[in-house]
């Protein structure tokens, strides 16, 4: 008998364990990183030349970022019947972010200083040499310009740029007209919802090639620094990943527990999200993902689509813990002795500098040089000291503000009233499991042959 005369009723086999197992994104992404890492290890020079895979993949969601931003905001702002909840989401989210960022900052000054992984290096400040470093290094912006940098020269221009600022901006403003818009603006929010189901559906199908670009920036990063770069200053990398993870565990799980919620099955569910991350050194790729999953355990879209844009440039708790070690770190490795008021002087001076560095590689660098050459205790030129080393932190800052920005949309949503606990707790416990469902066509419509008119019926009485 052939395989399509097969009897009615027969049961297709299951696919197998592995391949069910291989079927999931996040092992995909994890075999990647392996994959990468011991290219890179073997190989470095060809892994070397593997950096525009993962180049490619971040250059394809960031084409997305802005418009999916775009139809999120304005939807959510539009479609509000109150325009005084979004004020409340906005002012609740900043000051939770400047809380959430001085914490962070706090704790790794506290870490650095008690483990003092710089000193005894004793580095001479003029052996060290800033060529190499990237040009934004030694480029620092006031307040003034940080705000004025919010806004486009056009409307178009901000879609354009790589800052998620003036996305946001633009975003907020379209919506608010929408709403004051009446029936024709709702019509439009209508219209840019269905749009952004259309987004999503690209995402979802550029999101197939993470592995893929997980791969090639694991086995760039390998193959370009090298292990022994890292085996040098094992003891700064080591303490700042521990450090990030205190912060993830306990900060962050006590904001969690406080919402009625755990920190452990949210990253569970977000460790498809944690992989990319991990291989992409960037939080970019999986911005639209977060917001959908977010949206999927519960929290509202409109505080969705306001909290988690801003929290990728106010809310950045690794960049926050990276700045505060790595600036005394440089201080301790030069012999330098910041007294208590000159790092709490720094501190103040991060606050600003940590704001509106992007979730892209090497943002938290370029922050710290923005801080360095903002302050006297500490050279610019001292970065060369750490600038091998970058690559190898740089996913801690992201996956910790990843976590950060996720813990902190729901912990507004909360306050707000506008999280369903119950289904956020199914969620978790894997009750409710998120699964991305593909946008089909819609079927035709089928010949409607009409009714024959019915007779009227007679009054009675």
């Amino acid at each position: 008998m052939s395989r399509n005369d097969a009897a009615p009723g027969t049961v297709t086999a299951p696919p197998s364990r592995l391949r069910r197992l291989l079927s999931h994104l996040y092992i995909q992404c994890l075999i990647g990183i392996m994959a990468g890492a011991v290219v890179g290890w073997l190989w470095p020079t060809f892994g070397a030349e593997l950096k525009p895979l993962g180049d490619g993949f971040i250059a394809l969601v960031r084409m997305m970022i802005a418009p999916i931003i775009f139809c999120t905001v304005v939807h959510g702002i539009a479609s509000m019947d109150n325009l005084r909840a979004v004020g409340r989401v906005s002012l609740k989210a900043l000051i939770y972010f400047e809380v959430l960022t001085t914490v962070a900052m706090v704790i790794g000054l506290v870490v650095v200083n008690i483990v003092k992984p710089g000193s005894g290096l004793h580095i001479d400040v003029a052996s060290l040499s800033t060529k190499g470093l990237p040009p934004a290094a030694t480029e620092h912006e006031g307040f003034v310009e940080f705000v004025l940098a919010m806004i486009p020269a056009t409307l178009v221009s901000a879609f354009t740029g790589n800052d998620i600022l003036p996305v946001l901006l633009v975003s907020a403003l379209f919506g608010f007209g929408l709403h004051a818009s009446g029936e024709a603006g709702l019509s439009i929010a209508r219209g840019i919802e269905k749009f952004s189901t259309v987004l999503f559906t690209l995402i979802r199908w550029i999101m197939r090639l993470a592995p893929i670009g997980a791969f090639g920036s694991m086995a760039y990063t390998i193959g370009n620094y090298g292990l022994d770069t890292l085996s040098h200053l094992a003891l700064l990398v080591g303490s700042f990943w521990l450090t990030a993870l205190f912060f993830v565990l306990v900060v962050l799980g006590a904001v969690m527990r406080l919402n009625g919620l755990r920190i452990l099955p949210f990253l569970r569910y977000i460790k498809e999200e944690l992989l990319i991350v991990l291989g992409t050194s960037s939080t970019e790729p999986v911005l639209p993902r977060m917001m959908a999953k977010l949206q999927h355990v519960g929290a509202s879209k409109p505080v969705v689509g306001i909290t988690v844009p801003a929290g990728y440039s106010f809310n950045l708790d690794g960049t926050a813990i990276y700045l505060t070690m790595g600036s005394v770190f440089l201080a301790q490795a030069l012999g330098i002795d910041l007294s208590l008021t000159q790092q709490l002087s720094m501190l103040a001076i991060m606050l600003l500098t940590s704001k509106g560095a992007a979730g892209v590689t090497g943002s938290g660098f370029i922050a710290l040089a923005a801080t360095l050459s903002a302050v006297p205790h500490v050279p610019v030129a001292a970065l060369a000291l750490i600038f091998g080393i970058d690559r190898f932190m740089s996913e801690a800052r992201a996956l910790t503000s990843l976590v950060g920005n996720g813990v902190a949309t729901l912990a507004v949503a909360r306050w707000e009233g506008q999280l369903d606990e119950d289904r956020a707790k199914a969620v978790l416990r894997g009750e409710i499991p998120y699964v991305p469902v593909p946008v089909t066509p819609a079927p035709k419509p089928k010949a409607v042959t009409p009714e024959p008119a019915l007779e009227p019926v007679p009054s009675i009485g």
